[in-house]
């Protein structure tokens, strides 16, 4: 069973490691994670595609704010 999990990003460099390792650290691995990049300014946005470069479960939604 493969579960999608959506994670709202904006302006949240800070926290958004901490967030993404988490959910990496999951012992439930059929997971698909959407992050939803709301028009962030701070750096979350090369953080998003890092993760998701290295991990084809985390997809980016980039909007507007």
């Amino acid at each position: 069973m493969k579960i999608s999990i959506v994670i709202p990003v904006y302006n949240v460099v800070k926290y958004l490691r901490e967030c993404l390792d988490s959910v990496m650290a999951q012992t439930f691995t059929d997971f698909e994670a959407i992050c939803v990049n709301d028009g962030s300014t701070d750096g979350s946005l090369a953080i998003l595609e890092e993760y998701a470069a290295k991990d084809n479960r985390f997809k980016i939604v980039n909007r507007e704010n």
